[in-house]
């Protein structure tokens, strides 16, 4: 039964193989196979997940030799990420059968579609770095044909363009991070390695794998300033971007949690993925803010959203970044593909009247109010037995929603909008440590707890802190100052990305991906 984790990529490769060689009429039968075959992937991964509960991980054994070679996980880490994939790839490509309807090549879309699906499975239910590598890299290229689906538009080959250079840094970077890995550890196989790294016995020159994995899920998660062709993908079909959400992009953040205790190991390495991960999520943050484009708000968002992740995974909360990714893997998805649907009721809605704008006072009082919530909870919930890294996180968490609450401090705001933004407050704080405490338990035993900070890490935490409270307070206060010439200066280099991607063009302006 430990082989089961391979019947969903297989039926779902056999699937994209037939749509591939003998394309399918349009709306005939054919095209929903995909679909089913993902479901199918469901139920077994749901098989998987009662096998776990009952016998506990597993991992089946090598078809290879000399250590490497194919081999299947079975761990809460590769269930939930099976189950999240094979979920919103089941929904994804139903979407597909019916929105790309009458299109010329949809057969060979949903043959894609279904592959890259199939990669991404066999991705998160590794258990040999030969299978992960040759995932890894199998994800890119298929992501690469759906960018492509339209090859005449010059954005989508420049996207394609960006998407090759990005990967070919990041695969090569975990390329060389395995090969140190089996050289070092005289094993392909991800659990014996996570297990001698939890004990201590670890190589020379941990940290230069340290720092390969970290470079590998910075450009696979497209993370600033390895974002571009994240934010250019909407000129392939909507559901590509929705299936990025399906462990695509966000296979940089289940590649640190899959080696978490081999990351613990080298904290530098750790301290420089916060800062990569915070630098990423403000800026991404910022630029989502000011785009007009619904499409292009939400891939700047999905580029805040993977620094966040990387941010929790450089705090050594890798359950929390777990939880963050499917989370966000499932909202995020709905958010494309509802976007369509979502612009027509926005302009269905009349202009609603005036704002309340809040003043300096109240911004200060909402901050105020927003930190007392939390230490209440906090107190119900135990927080000083919290880790510092977790406490921090829900502080950074809870100045997101002391914005909300300075609206309904607002002088013209009517007193039901006040007490609707507190209890919202109180309920998302509660919901924070319900949902930490149920993820550390569940991921107990498989991923590590985050370690006492040093003098490293709580210079990392105060510099997060410090930032996204400064951040907070300029969402809150913008009104105040927006009509200021630099304010509007300052929005238009946001709207423009500040020019990030600008750069990345004239970088790679000179060639061309093979479009396929």
């Amino acid at each position: 039964m430990t082989f089961l984790p391979f019947a969903a990529p297989l039926g779902l490769l056999l699937v994209a193989l037939w749509l591939a060689l003998s394309p399918a009429p349009r709306a005939g039968v054919r095209l929903r196979l995909p679909e089913y075959a993902a479901l199918a992937g469901l139920a077994t991964t749901l098989v998987s997940a009662l096998l776990l509960a009952v016998q506990g991980p597993a991992s089946s054994p090598l078809l290879g030799l000399a250590g490497v070679g194919f081999s299947a996980r079975i761990d809460i880490l590769a269930v939930t990420m099976a189950l999240t994939v094979s979920f919103v790839g089941w929904v994804v490509l139903r979407f597909s059968r019916t929105a790309l309807d009458g299109e010329p090549g949809q057969s060979r879309f949903m043959a894609w579609m279904a592959a890259v699906l199939a990669f991404v499975l066999l991705l998160v239910t590794a258990g040999n770095l030969v299978q992960l590598v040759l995932a890894w890299v199998a994800i890119g290229s298929g992501l690469h044909r759906l960018i492509l689906f339209y090859p005449d538009r010059p954005r989508a080959v420049r996207a394609a363009r960006k998407k090759t250079l990005s990967g070919l840094v990041g695969s090569g970077a975990l390329v060389l991070a395995a090969a140190l890995m089996v050289a070092g550890f005289g094993t392909g196989d991800i659990a014996a390695i996570s297990e001698a790294a939890r004990a201590g016995d670890t190589p020379g020159g941990l940290w230069l794998i340290a720092l390969l994995l970290a470079v590998a899920a910075v450009f696979k998660s497209a993370l600033i300033p390895a974002h571009g062709w994240l934010t250019e993908v909407m000129e392939a079909p909507t559901p590509v971007s929705a299936l990025l959400h399906a462990g695509v992009v966000n296979a940089g953040g289940f590649l640190l949690i899959r080696f978490a205790d081999l990351m613990l190991a080298v904290p530098g390495v750790l301290a420089l993925l916060a800062l990569v991960g915070g630098f990423s999520a403000l800026i991404g943050a910022a630029v989502a803010l000011t785009q007009p484009a619904v499409k292009t708000a939400l891939a700047w968002s999905t580029a805040a959203q993977m620094g966040f992740m990387v941010l929790q995974c450089g705090l050594a909360l890798f359950p929390l970044a777990l939880l963050h990714i499917v989370a966000h893997s499932l909202y995020k998805a709905h958010a494309f593909l509802a976007s369509g649907g979502a612009v027509e009721q926005v302009a269905s809605i009349r202009r609603p009247g005036p704002v309340a704008v809040p003043g300096l006072v109240a911004v200060a009082r909402a901050f105020g109010l927003a930190l007392l919530i939390y230490a209440v909870a906090g107190l119900a919930f135990g927080i000083w037995h919290k880790p510092p890294q977790a406490v921090a996180l829900g502080a950074i968490l809870i100045f997101g929603v002391a914005y909300l609450i300075a609206q309904g401090l607002a002088d013209a705001a009517p007193r039901a909008l006040t007490w609707r933004t507190a209890l919202m407050s109180g309920a998302a704080t509660i919901a924070y440590f319900t949902l930490q405490a149920g993820a550390t338990a569940l991921t107990h035993g498989t991923l590590p707890p985050p370690p006492a900070p040093d003098g490293l890490a709580w210079a990392t935490i105060l510099l997060a802190l410090a930032s996204f409270a400064s951040a907070a307070v300029a969402q809150a206060t913008f009104p105040l100052w927006a009509g200021h010439p630099a304010a509007q200066g300052m929005r238009v280099h946001l709207m423009n990305g500040l020019y990030l991607n600008a750069l990345t063009d004239r970088m790679t302006g000179h060639w061309s991906p093979r479009k396929g």
